[in-house]
């Protein structure tokens, strides 16, 4: 699927699921939507490994927007390519947050090994999900990053509460995702 007007292809299939796992991808898929645009989804894993999402209610930030910092964005927080006045479809969307999550995990799974490891999924899922807010190589750098390659879980999981800044100051809706996400990170510690 692809949306011809932006050039936004949909990754191969059972491509996320294989990198991160059937707990993480569903997770992103309800949870990202939720977090950025305050759109609920249904997410689903196939016996082929997709991912099948379904829009359940809630906005969809279809036409393009400016963030709390000025960032022109779109869909479900992605600012890839994204021009003044630009509309996407509800499939175009699906395929960007698709992208977007494959091309966040992708890294964040390179650059934190560990994260491979089994009975981790909901730190995976915490750790990309930051990234998928606050960019890859932030999350790489990061002291989470530090702590989970150490091995020191509880710690890197409180570490996601200090990405809670936008534009040099803290932000409410940026503190209460930090708190959500560190939540999960924290489940079956």
């Amino acid at each position: 699927m692809t949306s011809k007007a932006q050039g936004v292809q949909k990754p191969r299939k059972g491509l996320l699921v294989a990198l991160v796992g059937a707990i993480a991808a569903t997770g992103l898929f309800v949870s990202v939507p939720l977090e950025e645009s305050g759109r609920v989804q249904r997410a689903e894993v196939t016996a082929a490994g997709d991912v099948v999402t379904t829009h359940v209610s809630g906005p969809e930030h279809r036409t393009a927007y400016r963030d709390i910092v000025g960032i022109l964005t779109i869909c479900d927080g992605d600012t890839a390519n994204v021009k003044a006045g630009q509309v996407e479809t509800r499939a175009g969307c699906q395929a960007r947050l698709e992208r977007q999550i494959l091309a966040h995990a992708q890294p964040v799974m390179a650059c934190i090994p560990q994260l491979a490891a089994p009975g981790i999924d909901y730190q995976r899922w915490a750790a990309i999900s930051l990234a998928y807010n606050v960019g890859t190589s932030a999350v790489c750098k990061s002291s989470m990053a530090r702590h989970f390659r150490a091995g020191r879980w509880r710690q890197g999981c409180n570490a996601i509460l200090m990405w809670n800044r936008a534009g040099g100051r803290v932000v409410r809706g940026l503190t209460l995702r930090r708190e959500r996400e560190r939540a999960i990170c924290l489940r079956g510690l």
